[in-house]
Parts: C-alpha cells; sequence; structure tokens
C-alpha cells in the first residue's frame, strides 16, 4: 500500500492499530447506519492543541459538544442503533501504546471500558440489537490485525478472524447478520463480507487499488460505501458487490464515508484541510460541517435522537 506522505503523518497523528503492519491509519468509525431522521448528530474525533477527543455537532454544523476530556487518544466513535450510546477507542496512540474499547452516553456520560485485552483494539461497532460490539485490533505479540467481537458488558469475547493477513475495520450489518471488513489476504486491501460469527468470508473487491477507510453499510443493507486509493474517492456498490461506482471523487482526498439515517447522505473527511463534510449520496451539494482542529471519520447517529 503506497501512502501520501502528508497524508501517512495525519493517520499517524489521530489513530491506532493497522491495515498494514507499520502503519496507522484514521480514527474512524466502519458501522452500519441504521434507519431514520437525519437530525442524528454527526461524532468524530479532533485534535486540538495536541489531544484528541470526540465531538459530536449537527449536520448543519451546530450545537457543537465535547464528549471527552482526558489526556488519552480519544477517536473511533460508533453509535449504537438507537442512538443512545457510542462505542470508542481509548488509550496511547504512540506506537506500542496500549488502546482499547469504551462505551459511553451520546451526551459522554457512562463512559465504561469495554474490552481489557492490553493490545490496541481499535475501530468498534455496534450490533443492532446493541448486545455486541465488533472490533478489530493487535493482540500483545501478534504480528497482524484481526477482528473481535464482545459482549457490550464485556463479557463473551470471541475472535472471529486468524488468517496471516490483517483484517480490520469491520462493520455490522443493519440485519446484523453479516460484517464488511477490510482485508489485506489477496495481497492489498480489499472490502471482504463474512457472516457474524466469521465464517464464509468473500471478496467483493478485486481491482488493484487499495481499499480502507471505511467500508459503511447502507441502512436499508443494500448497499456499501468504501473509500479505495491515495489521493480516495468514495465509492458506492451493492452489497454483493456489484454496481461498484465512484460518488465523491476529483482532485481532493476523501475517505470515510459515513451513511445518514434516510440514505440520501454521506458524511466524509476531505483530507485537503482535515475537515468532515456532508454530501448528497451521488457526490452533490458537498458542504463542509463544522471547522474543528484536525478531524477524524465520522459517525451518523441514527433516528434522530437529538441528544448532545
Amino acid at each position: 500500500m503506497t501512502t501520501h506522505p502528508a497524508r501517512k503523518r495525519f493517520m499517524g497523528l489521530l489513530a491506532a492499530t493497522a491495515i498494514v503492519v507499520t502503519s496507522v491509519v484514521t480514527a474512524q468509525p466502519t458501522h452500519a447506519t441504521y434507519p431514520g431522521s437525519n437530525d442524528g448528530r454527526l461524532a468524530f474525533g479532533a485534535e486540538i492543541e495536541g489531544n484528541v477527543d470526540i465531538y459530536s455537532v449537527l449536520p448543519n454544523g451546530r450545537a457543537l459538544h465535547r464528549l471527552t476530556d482526558d489526556p488519552q487518544f480519544d477517536a473511533c466513535p460508533a453509535y449504537s442503533a438507537d442512538g443512545k450510546r457510542i462505542a470508542y477507542c481509548n488509550g496511547v496512540r504512540a506506537r506500542g501504546g496500549i488502546i482499547e474499547i469504551w462505551t459511553m452516553k451520546a451526551n459522554g456520560q457512562d463512559k465504561v471500558q469495554v474490552t481489557h485485552l492490553a493490545g490496541r483494539m481499535t475501530f468498534p461497532d455496534f450490533s443492532p440489537s446493541g448486545s455486541r460490539i465488533v472490533f478489530g485490533g493487535r493482540l500483545p505479540g501478534a504480528t497482524n490485525d484481526d477482528l473481535f467481537v464482545i459482549n457490550a458488558d464485556g463479557s463473551g469475547l470471541m475472535q472471529l478472524t486468524s488468517d496471516p493477513a490483517n483484517d480490520s475495520l469491520p462493520a455490522f450489518s443493519p440485519g446484523g447478520d453479516q460484517i464488511a471488513f477490510i482485508s489485506s489476504r489477496s495481497g492489498i486491501e480489499q472490502v471482504w463480507v463474512m457472516n457474524a460469527d466469521g465464517t464464509d468470508a468473500q471478496q467483493l473487491t478485486f481491482d488493484p487499488v487499495f481499499k480502507g477507510q471505511v467500508p459503511d453499510w447502507s441502512p436499508d443493507g443494500t448497499r456499501i460505501a468504501f473509500a479505495a486509493g491515495d489521493p480516495g474517492d468514495v465509492l458506492v456498490m451493492d452489497a454483493d458487490g456489484t454496481n461498484q461506482h465512484v460518488v465523491i471523487g476529483g482532485p481532493t482526498d476523501d475517505f470515510g464515508p459515513a451513511w445518514s439515517p434516510d440514505g440520501r447522505q454521506l458524511a466524509f473527511i476531505r483530507f485537503d484541510d482535515r475537515t468532515v463534510y456532508v454530501a448528497d449520496a451521488d457526490g452533490a451539494n458537498s458542504h463542509i460541517v463544522r471547522p474543528l482542529g484536525l478531524q477524524a471519520v465520522p459517525a451518523w447517529q441514527p433516528r434522530g435522537d437529538r441528544l448532545p
């Protein structure tokens, strides 16, 4: 995988584990968005004065709230299907530091540590029921990233993948029966899908351009948005891998798509100014949401719950 030097520095700044062994990637959600209105908030990591915390804001840029406030690295937000809780990663962002999965209420209260694996665990995603959380990470002593699932109360940890390649960025389908993810099993990072128990992994993309941040299911489960290349484009395909087409492209470096709850818009990161944007699902009417430090890939709160 070849990464533009400036973007590689930003990835190292804002994230934890990697698609490749020696790189780190921008904190982000890789998650299904569930049906609802678009009144829900956008959550994202942002670095201000050297510290990365999670913020949320309405899609119109108003009512900004800071959800975390500690010296640790807080990023990778993902909303539960009812919009009431956020799963996220918290830890030491420096290479070799420990990062674990936590949850909190959508207003930043009731923070609970979920994993205690002493590795680098990132990019959580709630199951549709909210009872389980899938995430990627690297256990102590491991040489590659794998996917894991755990009950939301921290019990019942299960490792889903054990391929020697890197598996990362998992996202539950809205029906909960499948997980989309990024894998380098074919020699270059591509979009894959598997059953929620880790069986029957199938490759969906096959071209020679690496895929990355992030595969995200549309609210009805019929499409998957993902990013490809560097400079990156945002593409959409049918859930079976057919009908792949660019929706946000051009000279800018765009990645990290997150569907709106009604499926009509996509939020994403534009690396050129490190800021969250929103566009129509066909890429039209792109606009910035809220300038604030160096931002990371957003999650879109489902069901129109307007709690901060």
